[in-house]
């Protein structure tokens, strides 16, 4: 099979986040108290939450380096799945009642129900909960999305249970999807479908593309919405790192050598293996097992 048709298995997820924050301890409380995710270890400079096993945030202490500007390539959000409405519901409780300036819209979007927030440190986070892939559509190989008026108000008073309200930590949740900023959609085609192996599952013409695997409507998106033109980043606040969890090592060994074949660097330690976006978004693709 020529290079240029390997897809990902189609067990490929979306790991933890990676960003480079200013203030942990402001960052921290946001993601924990608002966001309602657990502290799963603290480590020197580094601080990784999530829930349960599962993480979804990591911080990284560089107070050394400034904010990039909103129209640099780079995190457009952090989509964070939860497994049900309830526990939706509960997230978006929260965050809305002890950070409620970081409220920025919420869509019903055909395949999702979603709620968007802009952290204290200007980093985008989507609140999302699925609806099941029976009721997805697909028309010629595109997922059929919208952005549909959803009222908040009315979502939380019809899912948020008491208990729920206490104690707004309900199952599980994980990383869904990684939204980037980036410069031109071709190179993203080019990247992210013909080189690392998603598929594409829309397109909105010169202004964004979605891309996943295993049949997700999906897994990564990329738009020029704000970064038209946008070159390599900068080193700058904000994202550093986008994880994707392949199968095995096997998977992770593939990946390596269709970089090498496309001549992109790439750092592969047998467990993982590490490469840039062409804006200097590093990317982590990683063995789950």
């Amino acid at each position: 099979m020529p290079v240029m048709s390997d897809r990902l298995a189609s067990d490929t997820a979306m790991g933890a986040v990676t960003l480079r924050v200013a203030d942990v301890p402001a960052m921290t409380a946001y993601y924990r108290d608002g966001v309602a995710l657990e502290v799963l270890e603290e480590a020197g400079d580094t601080v990784t939450l999530g829930r349960g096993m599962t993480p979804i945030v990591i911080l990284q202490y560089a107070p050394e380096l400034k904010r990039a500007s909103p129209r640099d390539a780079g995190l457009f959000h952090t989509a964070i799945l939860f497994e049900s409405k309830e526990a939706l519901a509960a997230a978006v409780y929260s965050v809305s009642r002890k950070y409620p300036g970081t409220f920025t819209g919420s869509a019903d979007h055909l395949v999702s129900t979603a709620f968007y927030f802009t952290d204290p440190e200007g980093n985008g986070v989507e609140l999302y909960w699925d609806r099941e892939r029976s009721a997805w559509s697909w028309i010629h190989g595109s997922i059929e999305m919208a952005t549909l008026y959803l009222d908040p108000n009315t979502f939380v008073q019809e899912n948020l249970t008491e208990s729920a309200a206490a104690e707004p930590i309900v199952g599980g949740a994980q990383v869904g999807h990684v939204h980037l900023q980036v410069g031109d959609i071709p190179s993203a085609r080019e990247f992210y479908v013909n080189r690392l192996g998603f598929e594409e599952t829309a397109s909105y013409g010169p202004q964004a593309l979605f891309v996943s695997a295993g049949g997700y409507h999906h897994h990564m998106a990329m738009n020029t919405w704000n970064s038209q033109g946008a070159g390599p980043r900068q080193l700058a606040l904000g994202l550093a790192q986008v994880d994707i969890e392949v199968p095995n090592a096997d998977d992770v060994a593939a990946i390596t050598e269709r970089m090498k074949h496309y001549g992109i660097p790439a750092h592969d330690d047998g467990r993982a293996v590490t490469f840039d976006d062409p804006w200097a978004n590093l990317i982590r693709v990683v063995a789950a097992s």
